[in-house]
């Protein structure tokens, strides 16, 4: 008889103390099941500047999250592009194909017109035309692209390439 109060009492606490958790689960695994995190994947950076001192840079975003993102900003070496003179995308860009200077910027790459909206899983091919502060004296040296969106900003680093 002495003993049922305490077992009836250790018997709620051990109820109460796996509801707590059970709850406290779901509400964890609800809310890291609805949240899809946003991913770009930068590649085939490069910068190259002609033997006249002309400087383009090109590089592709691939969106690897579940959510679609939109491009806000692109710098190059921390200066940011002008989007309605400098930047030039191409949505349909194939993601296993490097971008050549030759292309830059011809068909398909249409010029940007404000901010470039990148659905979940697709890719785009960016081209910088007259990126600001770089020079013949830059090739041989790294430079920086930054890609700015509303969560997030990405970084990639590449070297400055001579174009003959």
């Amino acid at each position: 008889m002495a003993l049922s109060t305490v077992v009836t009492t250790l018997i709620i606490l051990v109820v109460s103390v796996l509801l707590a958790g059970v709850v406290s689960y779901f509400a964890i695994n609800v809310t890291s099941t609805r949240v899809q995190e946003e991913s770009l994947s930068l590649s085939y950076q490069h910068i190259w500047v002609a033997s006249d001192g002309s400087a383009v840079g090109a590089i592709m975003v691939t969106n690897a999250g579940g959510r679609d993102v939109v491009i806000n900003k692109l710098a190059v070496r921390g200066q940011a592009a002008d989007w309605t003179t400098q930047v030039f995308a191409d949505p349909a860009q194939d993601p296993t194909t490097d971008i050549d200077y030759a292309a830059a910027p011809a068909d398909p790459y249409i010029q940007a017109t404000g901010q470039i909206v990148l659905p979940s899983g697709s890719t785009v091919g960016i081209y910088v035309t007259s990126p600001d502060s770089i020079g013949l004296n830059d090739i041989g040296t790294t430079a920086a692209f930054t890609v700015f969106t509303s969560q997030a900003m990405y970084y990639k680093e590449t070297n400055v390439q001579a174009y003959v």
